[in-house]
């Protein structure tokens, strides 16, 4: 997740989504009225309604499987583990788009997808580095719609995210509803998901109970974390936890040991993708020296998610039920 953001893709079996036998009303056809939506703070016309898209990253493509968009779809690019799909109820989206690149979106595939907008956020595609940009593809003639828990938010020159995480997934579904036309879908999508995560806030564990957690993505001599604006800030939170960087205005970031060890986190959670196993990660932690103190080590308590449950997307409402899950047994044994 550091340089490329949209590693492995480990996909949880036990995931259900609330509304996946709902009617999904058809796309909205192509018409000349444009739509207007504020993304990333800024206002964002569309001359019409998008019939190529393609897509960054597993989170991303599958908003747009989620809202049955798969017809407006010419690519998406993620690498080749998708993981166990058997769970999932929009699986058949990646049966039926054309899958662009194991690696990330380039200027090269999205010219010859004809794509007519490119759905990508900042460090989920979207880089300064070979400027792969919103700008760049704007002199193209490509729009861009860009994740909204990627937004940049001025705190410093990279930092990302300007809402709480499950507020970002609910203003792009409500923006996609609107722009393509599926405003209902969106609507009972998003509320089947906060049905679900009431109801384990509502069982979660409250006050002094509430177990402190740690975000462990990756790294050894610095560890790469969630501030309070990437998606495991609300899972954390809504599952019955606290997460023990919330202070730090950003969303994926890079912390020091020292902080983690001064927090003393009763739960550390790992984001399970890339070369690095989620158990390898596991020995890492338990055997680091300077973590043998802190409460989550001493007593093993390591909780393993996958990539795409931890990043914007429609996998966040079953993280929370399952992390929610072990976080009232762990207050229960405290």
């Amino acid at each position: 997740m550091r340089k490329l953001i949209a590693t492995a893709l480990c996909l949880a079996a036990t995931v259900t989504a609330t509304g996946c036998g709902a009617t999904v009303e058809k796309a909205a056809e192509a018409k000349s009225s444009a739509v207007t939506l504020t993304n990333c703070g800024r206002k964002v016309t569309f001359d019409k309604v998008p019939e190529r898209v393609v897509t960054n990253d597993v989170g991303i493509t599958e908003l747009m499987f989620a809202l049955g968009l798969e017809d407006r779809m010419a690519g998406f690019a993620m690498p080749d583990d998708k993981g166990d799909l058997a769970g999932v109820p929009w699986k058949d989206g990646y049966e039926k788009v054309k899958w662009l690149s194991k690696d990330q979106l380039t200027r090269e595939n999205v010219l010859d997808a004809r794509a007519d907008l490119v759905f990508a956020g900042w460090n989920y595609g979207f880089r300064e580095e070979g400027g792969f940009t919103p700008e760049a593809l704007k002199k193209l003639g490509i729009p861009s719609y860009v994740l909204t828990e990627s937004c940049r938010n001025g705190r410093t020159e990279n930092a990302r995210g300007i809402m709480p995480p499950l507020q970002a997934l609910y203003t792009d579904l409500t923006n996609l509803g609107k722009l393509f036309g599926v405003e209902q879908r969106a609507a009972e999508l998003i509320a089947g998901f906060r049905k679900r995560i009431a109801e384990v806030h509502d069982r979660a564990p409250k006050g002094a109970d509430r177990p402190k957690v740690f975000l462990y993505d990756s790294g050894q001599d610095q560890p790469f974390t969630s501030g309070r604006y990437a998606a495991p800030e609300q899972i954390i939170t809504e599952a019955g936890g606290t997460n023990v960087m919330h202070d730090v205005a950003d969303s994926w970031t890079t912390v020091g040991w020292e902080s983690v060890v001064e927090r003393d986190p009763d739960v550390i959670v790992i984001c399970d993708y890339g070369d690095v196993s989620a158990e390898q990660k596991r020995k890492f932690l338990l055997s680091y020296g300077p973590l043998r103190n802190v409460s989550a080590v001493k007593h093993k308590r390591i909780f393993v998610l996958d990539y795409v449950d931890l990043v914007e997307s429609p996998r966040n409402p079953s993280a929370v039920e399952r992390l929610g899950a072990y976080l009232r047994e762990v207050a229960a044994e405290r």
